[in-house]
């Protein structure tokens, strides 16, 4: 596992494709998705869950929850920038942020806030993750807990209700 500890933690950028714009011209819904979990992965090889790891342990990960913010539209073509960071762990569950921003432009077009648990693929139940893992965890925690908190995190969405 690398030594130095990014701070926020940077996956490789991407354009955006041709198959994810929508009728209104710009990226759709969905592939906000698809563009996060792709983002996600070399996070989360990063922090120590390898392939290697995975299968030597026979474990992965599975998202319990997420909560995605749009803030602004990004177009076909358009590079994306990542920046990932690790808000909080135990033996079993990563809760993890990643921010999206126009990589040229550099404004925040999105927000990306995940709650995944640890499993033994085995059992399809959560398991502990490996005491070097764990290692791993509190020592990149050290280092992200120093960055700001952002505002979208534990963000509750609603409409105000009318009074009568």
């Amino acid at each position: 596992m690398p030594a130095v500890i990014e701070t926020p933690f940077e996956p490789p950028g991407v354009r955006v494709k041709p198959e994810w714009i929508d009728y209104n011209g710009h990226m759709n819904v969905g592939y906000y998705h698809v563009a996060f979990d792709d983002a996600s992965s070399p996070f989360f090889h990063w922090l120590g869950l390898s392939p290697e790891y995975r299968s030597r342990h026979q474990v992965s990960t599975f998202a319990l929850e997420t909560h995605l913010n749009f803030l602004r539209e990004v177009k076909l073509g358009e590079p994306l920038r990542f920046a990932a960071r690790l808000l909080s762990h135990d033996a079993k569950r990563i809760h993890f942020f990643i921010e999206m921003f126009h990589a040229d432009e550099g404004f925040l077009a999105a927000t990306y806030e995940s709650l995944s648990m640890h499993v033994d693929v085995r059992t399809r139940r959560t398991s502990p993750m490996a005491e070097v893992l764990q290692q791993r965890m509190r020592a990149v925690m050290t280092e992200h807990a120093k960055l700001p908190r952002p505002w979208q995190v534990g963000h509750v969405i609603g409409a105000p209700v009318p009074r009568a």
